[in-house]
C-alpha cells in the first residue's frame, strides 16, 4: 500500500513539474480564461440583470473548472508524447490505475487553483457577492461531478494514442458537444427538441442545475432576482445522478484506456512520432 501511494504521489509531482515546464502556456490560457469569463459576465451587467449576471458567471466558472478536468487528463498523453516518455510510462511496472490516479489528483488540484485565480481576477471587473449562496453545497457538487468528468477525460485520453497529430484536437469535439448540450449559459429548454435528450447524459447538466439552485438563481426566467441558496437536501436528485455517472464512467474510462493501451503496445504506437 505504501508503495502504491508513493507511486501515485510520484505521478502527481511529475505532472506538477511538467506544468512548470510549460508555465508560459499556463499563464496564457489562464489569462484567456479570465478575460473570457469577465466578457461573458459583463453581458449581464450591461443588461442590468443581476440574476442573468450570476447565471453567466456560474456557467463560466463551472465550465472552466470541469473542462480543465476533462481536457488536462486527455492531454496528459499528449504531453508525455512531446517529452518522449510515453513508451517508458506505459512499459513501467506500475499499474495503470496508480498512474491515472496520480494524474487525476494533480488535475483536480490544478483546476481548483486555476478557478480560484479566475474568481479573484473577476472581482476586479464585477461586484461579486456570494453572501446568499450555499458555497459549501456548491463545493460538494463540484467534488461529486469531478468524478464523472475524470471518467470522461480517461476515455478522451485515448485519442492522442490513436492519432499523435490530431488526437489532442479531437478532444475539443467532445468538449464542444458538452458545452452545447449542457446549458452552460442558458436553460436546456432553448435547445432544439432533437438535441435536448443529449443534455440528460451530460454530467455538466446536473452539476449546473444543482449549483444554480444552491446559488439561489433557480432554473427559469420566472425568477428575476437572486434568492437565498437552497440547502443541499434540495439537490439530492442531481447528486445521486452525478454519483451514478461517476460510478459508471470511471470503470468505463479505465476499461477503454486499457483496451487502447494494449492495442498501442501491439502496434507500436507509443513512440514519439506515433
Amino acid at each position: 500500500m505504501e508503495q502504491v501511494l508513493r507511486q501515485t504521489w510520484a505521478f502527481l509531482f511529475r505532472d506538477l513539474h511538467l506544468t512548470r515546464r510549460y508555465m508560459s502556456w499556463v499563464i496564457v490560457f489562464t489569462f484567456y480564461a479570465i478575460v473570457n469569463t469577465a466578457t461573458i459576465a459583463l453581458i449581464g451587467v450591461a443588461l442590468g440583470d443581476r440574476r442573468l449576471t450570476l447565471m453567466l458567471i456560474l456557467g463560466a466558472l463551472l465550465w472552466n473548472f470541469l473542462s480543465v478536468l476533462f481536457s488536462e487528463i486527455a492531454n496528459s498523453i499528449t504531453y508525455e508524447r512531446w517529452e518522449g516518455t510515453l513508451e517508458y510510462t506505459f512499459m513501467a511496472p506500475v499499474s495503470r490505475l496508480t498512474h491515472l490516479a496520480g494524474v487525476s489528483m494533480f488535475v483536480v488540484f490544478y483546476s481548483v487553483v486555476r478557478t480560484a485565480i479566475i474568481i479573484a481576477a473577476l472581482m476586479l471587473f464585477i461586484d461579486l457577492d456570494l453572501s446568499r449562496a450555499n458555497v459549501g453545497g456548491i463545493l460538494v457538487v463540484l467534488a461529486v461531478s469531478s468524478v464523472a468528468f475524470i471518467g470522461l477525460g480517461l476515455m478522451a485520453a485515448v485519442l492522442p494514442v490513436f492519432s499523435p497529430e490530431r488526437g489532442a484536437e479531437a478532444t475539443n469535439i467532445f468538449q464542444g458537444i458538452l458545452l452545447l448540450v449542457s446549458g452552460v449559459y442558458y436553460p436546456i429548454e432553448v435547445l432544439p427538441r432533437w438535441l435536448q435528450p443529449l443534455s440528460y447524459i451530460s454530467p455538466a447538466t446536473y452539476a449546473l442545475s444543482a449549483c444554480r439552485k444552491l446559488m439561489g438563481i433557480g432554473q427559469g426566467a420566472a425568477e428575476p432576482v437572486q434568492t437565498a441558496g437552497a440547502p443541499l437536501s434540495e439537490v439530492t436528485h442531481e447528486l445521486l445522478v452525478l454519483a451514478l455517472m461517476g460510478a459508471v464512467m470511471i470503470p468505463l474510462g479505465l476499461y477503454v484506456f486499457a483496451l487502447v493501451e494494449g492495442w498501442a503496445k501491439r502496434t507500436g504506437k507509443l513512440k514519439r512520432t506515433g
